[in-house]
């Protein structure tokens, strides 16, 4: 298992959320440690679930497609990095970092996670067809995504909008780069 693209792959999994705990912590009245708490266990708790269910779905076909685990991989990793890069370049105000000025309820902050945490089930599939454990994957993952969301929302005041569109543009950067170096082990080796 490769540590250090486990924990690529976390930060880049943890932009999105990372970027909406900023925008509504921007534009949160009143946001403290409490919102900044309910942020990161929603987004954190949802970043560790789906890789385990997109682990559990890519498993279940992974000895069907053999050795094109790898181009699948790539192909998903490359995918959702190019959304995220893609959703970076949308006007201020648009997709899921738009945010009004109360805290949002929970089932908002419920669907929010679920919107940042989509990338994390496609990554969970690409687990299954790179052999790495699910759980310490999972684990590592979530706490990322925990700790990215809680200082986001706590940080959000002081960091601007600009920011926010770069953290999602590193992310979808790093995971384009995970899937070419999944591809060409496969190639060389």
């Amino acid at each position: 298992m490769d540590y250090l693209a486990l924990m690529l792959v976390a930060v880049s999994l943890a932009m999105d959320a990372f970027a909406v705990s900023i925008g509504n912590g921007m534009t949160m009245r009143g946001a403290g440690v409490r919102h900044a708490l309910a942020f990161g266990l929603m987004f954190g708790g949802l970043q560790f679930l789906m890789p385990i269910a997109g682990y559990l779905l890519g498993s279940s076909f992974s000895a069907s497609i053999g050795g094109i685990g790898p181009w699948v991989a790539f192909a998903l990793l490359v995918l959702i990095g190019g959304k995220m890069l893609s959703e970076s370049f949308r006007a201020p105000g648009e997709g899921p970092t738009a945010a009004g000025t109360e805290p949002p309820s929970l089932g908002r902050l419920f669907l929010l996670g679920i919107a940042t945490s989509i990338d994390a089930l496609a990554v969970g599939v690409s687990i299954a067809l790179t052999g790495w454990n699910i759980w310490v994957s999972a684990l590592v993952i979530g706490a990322v995504a925990f700790a990215f969301s809680f200082f986001g929302v706590v940080a959000g005041k002081k960091i601007g909008a600009r920011f926010q569109r770069n953290a999602s543009r590193l992310g979808g950067a790093i995971l384009i780069g995970i899937g070419i170096k999944i591809l060409v082990e496969h190639l060389l080796s």
